[in-house]
């Protein structure tokens, strides 16, 4: 099902018009997400959360040893970059700030939270294309869309670091920046304990329920910002262990939590997933970044996921860019 357009808010309505900077920011509560892993053998309560809360997070959803086997994985592409501090074990996420600190700006993802050049590294990652393929995931899609799964090919791993220039991702929706179906979902996936002040994902309960939200630029991951209204207040977060996994569907508004451990990166994947018979934007079959399918999976041991996709018969799309179009927000 593709976005209808009574989704998008008419600027022209009268009422309160969301402030693009506010001097004084409401006060916002900060509840603790409710883990939905009793409902797991429950389908149809899980959809009816899901539609009422416009998130799920699960307890130990995924092994903690596949979980730590990414985050080791990428900690190797760190420590050959030269930014991981000394002393530690292959899981340790202490950084050498210093040492990150010398690449220029010019040269990071700062969507990511390194160096253009650790990101391609990154991306070449197999287990990172692994882990969003476990059962247990598609397990939960399946029971949520009551169809078969299409999982995203476009797999964003943030590397969130102290670096200078990094600032915390903004309050957004993810379906400016995915499009196709409305029915995507989200899911994000700390590899290793995360605790809120290493800044994990906070959401905006009940949002999803708004659809599309008329954005505005910013600074951090995806340059855009949701606009929210005064009273849009309901935060929800928690202590996010590895094995842990939060989700929702791409009109749900969410942002990070601001990093209060410089000396750590923070690593995790965002992972989209959809019914295979909805349509998908295009874009998000190709890699997040400037590498082809080819050069990430040179490397690989295995060949089972490379074009994994093209089994199915998929609906493409091209991306509509009216979405990422700043507009202001009637309240």
């Amino acid at each position: 099902m593709l976005l209808p357009e009574s989704a998008i808010p008419d600027s022209g309505a009268s009422g309160f018009i969301a402030p693009m900077n506010t001097a004084v920011a409401p006060k916002e509560s900060k509840a603790t997400m409710i883990d939905s892993s009793p409902l797991l053998d429950d389908p149809q309560a899980l959809r009816e959360r899901a539609e009422s809360d416009g998130y799920l997070f699960f307890k130990q959803l995924l092994p903690k040893k596949d979980v730590h086997g990414v985050r080791r994985d990428l900690l190797a592409v760190v420590e050959k970059h030269g930014w991981r501090g000394p002393g530690q074990n292959a899981e340790g996420g202490v950084i050498d700030l210093e040492a990150l600190n010398q690449v220029p700006e010019e040269e990071m993802r700062l969507d990511i939270g390194v160096s253009i050049a650790a990101y391609k590294d990154a991306q070449k990652v197999e287990s990172v294309h692994r882990l969003p393929q476990h059962p247990r995931l598609l397990a939960l899609y399946e029971k949520l869309f009551q169809s078969e799964v299409l999982v995203h090919a476009r797999h964003i791993v943030r590397m969130i670091t102290g670096h200078r220039s990094m600032v915390p991702t903004p309050p957004h929706q993810d379906f400016p920046l995915i499009q196709g179906t409305s029915k995507t979902w989200t899911a994000w996936i700390p590899l290793g304990d995360c605790p809120r002040t290493m800044g994990g994902l906070t959401v905006l309960r009940g949002t999803h329920k708004l659809g599309y939200v008329p954005i505005q630029p910013s600074k951090g991951a995806g340059s855009i910002a949701a606009q929210t209204c005064p009273w849009e207040t309901d935060w929800v977060e928690v202590e996010y262990e590895a094995g842990d996994v939060l989700t929702f569907p791409s009109f749900t508004i969410h942002k990070a939590l601001r990093c209060q451990q410089k000396e750590m990166i923070r690593l995790s994947l965002d992972v989209r997933f959809q019914p295979v018979d909805e349509p998908i934007e295009e874009g998000s079959l190709n890699p997040h970044t400037e590498l082809s399918w080819e050069e990430i999976y040179a490397g690989w041991e295995r060949n089972d996921l490379k074009y994994y996709w093209r089994k199915h018969d998929v609906e493409l799309i091209p991306r509509d860019e009216k979405y990422l179009k700043p507009s202001r927000r009637i309240c």
